[in-house]
């Protein structure tokens, strides 16, 4: 099997080509209305390939960058559409075995799912929350369920490789670093809600300084879904941060170094930080309940949420759906 690396840069060529040929069709389309109207010697049939306004045509959409340039902006995007369509593929919205939607409706369910999707070859999230938090706490976290795809979708020969190059490509050091940071940021949300003009499908539920963070798919989102994300996700990240205090604590007494007692204050100042969250946010809107009509779209329903989603800039004053 191909490595990553090598299935990019055949991607890349073929949307070169296409390119190219895109150019020459053009050109010769100028160069016919010009015969016919006798405007051969008046005007220029050539078209440069920086006009050429196919999609993945690099040197349309990065007109001012070098041919090397644009390889390597090319490639991070390449990168950065395959993540997108790995969350997809984790929440059930794609599947590796079937092309198209696959769950798109609101209501949807896992068994909708395994209904047109019998035998995946990668199976969905089961519950809808996928956590983003800043080390691996959860067996089901986006980084562990990336690594799994890309060992699915290209091979355990070349998976080493295949990752250091997806890092590479994205300008990280670690994978993790691109879903989400300790200062609470995520790269992956960034593109997702300008990749959907603020109109994200998928939601990220997230506490106030980001030392906590969900995402759920909204065409699966049911009225039990905060109560999941509360009781199956943060509580079990306070009992997992309270058992790795009490270890700092411990070693901070012990004096082993200043490292320890530092770890513990941050522990406690996070645990802080989550308890607020489910005190005053997330405990208040489980109890809820709340329903909402995918047909009154996302600016609707999304702010319906506040706080205990991220907030997303503009959305109010955004073009309406």
């Amino acid at each position: 099997m191909k490595t990553l690396e090598q299935i990019v840069a055949q991607h890349r060529e073929e949307w070169a080509e296409r390119s190219r040929e895109q150019q020459r069709l053009e050109i010769e389309n100028n160069e016919a209305v010009a015969k016919l109207y006798g405007l051969e010697d008046e005007v220029s049939s050539h078209v440069p390939l920086e006009r050429v306004s196919l999609t993945n045509n690099s040197a349309f959409r990065w007109p001012n960058k070098t041919p090397e340039e644009r390889d390597a902006l090319f490639t991070k995007s390449a990168i950065v559409d395959l993540v997108s369509y790995s969350l997809g593929c984790m929440f059930g919205r794609y599947s590796l075995d079937k092309p198209g939607l696959i769950l798109g409706d609101q209501g949807s369910t896992l068994q909708d799912y395994l209904a047109k999707v019998p035998t995946p070859t990668f199976m969905p999230d089961a519950d809808n929350v996928i956590p983003f938090v800043d080390d691996g706490w959860f067996e089901d976290d986006v980084v562990e369920q990336f690594r799994l795809f890309l060992r699915v979708t290209f091979g355990v020969e070349h998976f080493e490789q295949n990752l250091r190059f997806v890092e590479e490509s994205l300008g990280v050091k670690a994978l993790r670093d691109y879903f989400i940071t300790k200062s609470g940021r995520s790269k992956f949300w960034d593109d997702h809600v300008k990749r959907y003009k603020k109109r994200p499908i998928y939601w990220m539920f997230s506490s106030p300084k980001g030392s906590f963070n969900a995402l759920i798919y909204l065409h699966r989102y049911t009225t039990s879904t905060v109560s999941t994300v509360l009781n199956e996700y943060l509580r079990e990240y306070e009992n997992k941060l309270q058992k790795a205090l009490e270890r700092a604590d411990e070693a901070a007494a012990g004096g082993a170094s200043a490292k320890d007692q530092k770890e513990a204050d941050r522990l406690r100042r996070v645990l802080a930080e989550l308890r607020d969250y489910e005190h005053d946010v997330l405990y208040p809107l489980a109890t809820q309940q709340v329903d909402i009509d995918l047909d009154d779209g996302v600016k609707v329903n999304y702010p319906k949420f506040y706080p205990a989603v991220k907030k997303i800039a503009g959305l109010e004053a955004s073009s309406d759906d």
